[in-house]
């Protein structure tokens, strides 16, 4: 098993016309550097309460670039909670996703 380290820069963008009352839907970019090189794009979905610590989201993003020489592209999947303080998050590359040299990528962190 081999683990990536890097760092990366993500841009939000609020969304129009979100599902439901409540909900908040953005446009992710990312820029990777590190053991990836490269970018992302996906879409994100949130609910809850920012100012009080409490939200939830989910997100799917679709990176392309290069992995320790090897190019391709893979989507992740995001699941994330906060509660007051408390955080759990969950990213999986989603099987299936990978492409060129990536085409077997597997991970979450």
């Amino acid at each position: 098993m081999h683990h990536a380290h890097g760092t990366f820069t993500v841009k939000l963008t609020p969304l129009p016309e979100a599902p439901a009352q409540g909900v908040s839907r953005y446009s992710l970019e990312k820029e990777f550097e590190g053991d990836l090189e490269g970018a992302s794009k996906g879409e994100m979905i949130g609910a809850g309460d920012l100012p009080a610590g409490k939200a939830g989201y989910v997100a799917i993003e679709v990176v392309t670039g290069t992995l320790n020489g090897q190019q391709g592209s893979f989507a992740l999947q995001h699941s994330g909670i906060m509660n007051c303080g408390a955080q759990n998050m969950d990213i999986q590359v989603v099987p299936g996703s990978g492409t060129g040299a990536l085409k077997e990528i597997v991970g979450r962190s």
